[in-house]
């Protein structure tokens, strides 16, 4: 059996194309193209891809599934190149692959259900493994379509997501992530970060990004308690200009972030930052981006994800004054510029500092906040290693010298 796996968007598609993979009975030369439906480009980028895998692959089964076709069912059912379509429940059940199954298979994310989370997911050839811990999103941020692709929130039971870890320790993976599309939300979510922080044999917990309006004191107190919970924390930001925060239907203001980042850092000194930004959202003045961009510098912002914004249709900001699409271009290459600017002189500061790289090659891996090293000895894949870190090779990777 040959089955083929594409991914795009985030590490819950990630994680959900690891479940595809292991799902019993696919259909010989099977091509899945998991979807992402985030921005326009991403879109125009599944489309491109599928397009690729059916010139190079004529006789393969190719299915579009995932948020792009979830939200644009017509779309892809439409285009030669697909073989079958799939919303986000569908694909993950092997019925929907079978021969005989309809060719388009998208039902209603909006309907109550209840999902079985509690089939651990193995990740081969990874060092690294996720639990989805949550799915869907019951907030309605004026510029996003992902409440439309994946439904409401539902949550994994807690003693679930406790076996699945015990699981994924028992196989081998000893860093774990968690996923979902608004973690945060989970109930007592520091209760079961904590939990999870004393699974015996675990030794590297990271999680999702996180909206900066959920992330209580408890859990923040758990970065000063636990050597399991990685000082790396990857905030859903999207502006540092509090009147954009409110037109986007955010729900905290560049103040939060300041204060979460003094916060953490109170407790865990060496804690590190990164996150998601939207630039040229409807009506954002420069002014208002130069908001955005002293935010990253002030909240010392090391890791950014920056999206040019894109016109969701159905959403609210589509029908807002429109920001040129050079000028929102133009604000995402400044703004990665000034993260880039923030990221080397994080990383200058740790030039001859300690740091444990987990090896994903003999190679090079990532230490604990959430950077490459290149180390300079070739050691067992999967293993802790400590280094010193002696240069910068690269933007985000460093050179490391085993100790």
């Amino acid at each position: 059996m040959s089955v083929r796996l594409v991914t795009f968007g985030c590490r819950l598609n990630t994680y959900e194309s690891a479940a595809i993979e292991a799902l019993p009975d696919l259909p010989d030369d099977l091509i899945v193209v998991n979807t992402c439906a985030v921005t326009g480009e991403a879109e125009r980028q599944c489309r491109q891809a599928i397009r690729k895998l059916r010139r190079e692959n004529p006789d393969a089964f190719l299915v579009v599934a995932g948020c792009a076709a979830q939200v644009h069912p017509e779309l892809y059912a439409q285009m030669p190149e697909v073989d079958r379509v799939l919303g986000n429940r569908e694909k993950l059940k092997a019925e929907s692959f079978a021969p005989a199954a309809p060719s388009v298979q998208v039902g209603d994310m909006q309907a109550s259900f209840e999902e079985d989370f509690s089939a651990p997911v193995c990740f081969d050839g990874r060092c690294r493994a996720f639990i989805r811990i949550q799915q869907g999103c019951d907030n309605r941020c004026t510029y996003c379509i992902v409440p439309q692709a994946r439904g409401k929130s539902v949550y994994t039971d807690k003693a679930a997501v406790l076996e699945q870890a015990r699981a994924l320790v028992a196989k081998g993976f000893t860093e774990i992530g968690l996923t979902g599309v608004d973690i945060t939300d989970y109930p007592d979510f520091a209760g079961l970060v904590g939990a999870l922080c004393e699974t015996e044999g675990l030794k590297r917990l990271r999680l999702g990004s996180i909206d900066p309006a959920s992330v209580s004191d408890g859990l923040i107190r758990l970065f000063g308690e636990s050597d399991v919970l990685m000082p790396h924390l990857h905030l859903s930001v999207q502006s540092g200009d509090d009147t954009v925060l409110k037109r986007m239907g955010r729900r905290h203001s560049r103040e939060t972030v300041l204060t979460l980042c003094e916060k953490v850092r109170a407790v865990r000194p060496d804690a590190v930052f990164g996150a998601d930004f939207i630039t040229g959202f409807p009506t954002e003045t420069d002014a208002m981006f130069g908001n955005t961009a002293a935010l990253v510098r002030e909240a010392r912002l090391t890791h950014l994800h920056v999206f040019p914004y894109s016109e969701r249709s159905g959403t609210p900001a589509a029908k807002m004054p429109q920001v040129p699409v050079r000028v929102r271009r133009e604000r995402a290459k400044i703004l990665r510029e000034t993260g880039d600017s923030v990221l080397s002189a994080y990383m200058e500061s740790r030039i001859g500092q300690t740091a444990v790289v987990l090896t994903e090659t003999a190679e090079k891996g990532l230490c604990e906040h959430y950077l490459s090293v290149k180390i300079n000895r070739p050691s067992l894949v999967g293993a802790y290693v400590p280094v010193r870190l002696t240069g910068i090779c690269e933007t985000g990777v460093y050179t490391g010298s085993v100790l």
